[in-house]
């Protein structure tokens, strides 16, 4: 319905038009701007830039994802952000199926949970190759037992831990696995009129294929809103050194465990001779006493020593570092 105007308004609108001041082919010229219906049941609090920056940083998630859940499944695992839109979470609670595979994350330090769902296909895949199978999903749909929980809450942990370095341009977080739903009812973390942004990815692990969904709520994202955006994305990215990782690889490498062992000697007995050894009896070595044992790191022999004792425990004192020409 038109704005009704007053009998003052009418009067200025004919006086304008009969001085001159108003012209009436002039304003027949005017474009009318379009005005566009705003649903109050769905605000529009994610824009276009906000789930652009989101998908970047599930990009980078996928491909963490990628690299390191091979090393558990022994099989090829191929990640794609499919998609990104923002919806109530009725919605998305509404097109869950039963059983469904939910892990509720907490996402600290920002308040509240988020949801990730992974396709009960996949959630069976897992359990069969981490069980020794060649990874098929169940032909049939069935409730996940205790025991397939308890594997793929290991899954889910290594999932939630590598959330943290793609949101390290936002904000710290800490997440934290907090429990397994396989109802869509237990796992009303918000309102249901609450908008939520979900991140679709699809993840192939060999032949199988399924989908992972992220859903976060508005409510968690809100303290750093004005973070998700490209051009805060990539003013705060920093430039990755070669000698940072050099510095990195180099101290994996310190940390990592090698065996060591010293060799007193060795000798050759009869089968026979092996048989019948008992406690008492003595084996003669092609080493003497006071003659240099060497050293292994691995299967490489790398040091001579002498041997002796330390603290009530055999050592052996280093004596010669072997090079390669040694």
């Amino acid at each position: 319905m038109g704005e009704v105007l007053s009998q003052n308004e009418i009067d200025n609108l004919l006086k304008a038009f009969s001085s001159g001041e108003l012209d009436v082919e002039e304003m027949k010229g005017t474009e009318e701007k379009t005005v566009k219906n705003y649903d109050f049941a769905r605000p529009a609090k994610f824009s276009k830039e906000h789930l652009r920056t989101l998908e970047i940083i599930f990009e980078h998630y996928g491909r963490l994802i990628s690299t390191n859940l091979p090393a558990y499944l022994r099989r090829p695992v191929q990640v794609e952000v499919m998609n990104s839109e923002a919806v109530t979470y009725s919605e998305f609670s509404n097109a869950l199926s039963n059983p469904v595979l939910l892990g509720v994350v907490g996402f600290e330090p920002l308040a509240g949970n988020i949801v990730m769902e992974i396709a009960s296909n996949i959630g069976f895949a897992m359990v069969d190759r981490l069980l020794g199978g060649v990874g098929n999903p169940l032909e049939k749909p069935r409730e996940f037992s205790e025991i397939e929980l308890v594997i793929l809450e290991r899954m889910f942990n290594i999932c939630v831990n590598l959330l943290r370095e793609p949101w390290q341009n936002v904000v710290d977080i800490h997440p934290r696995l907090e429990r397994i739903e396989t109802n869509s009812q237990f796992a009303q973390i918000i309102s249901p009129s609450e908008m939520i942004a979900i991140i679709t990815i699809n993840i192939k692990i060999g032949d199988v294929e399924g989908l992972m969904n992220i859903c976060l709520p508005y409510m968690v994202l809100e303290p750093v809103m004005d973070k998700l955006n490209t051009k805060y994305w990539f003013s705060t990215m920093q430039d990755k050194d070669v000698n940072t990782y050099e510095e990195a690889i180099a101290s994996l490498i310190s940390k990592a465990q090698i065996p060591v062992k010293a060799v007193l000697g060795t000798s050759s007995i009869s089968v026979s001779d092996f048989i019948n050894l008992g406690v008492g009896d003595i084996i003669r070595l092609d080493t003497k006493m006071d003659e240099e044992l060497n050293v292994f790191v691995g299967n490489i022999r790398k040091f001579t020593a002498l041997p002796g004792s330390a603290n009530d425990n055999y050592a052996v004192r280093l004596t010669k570092v072997l090079r390669g020409d040694d």
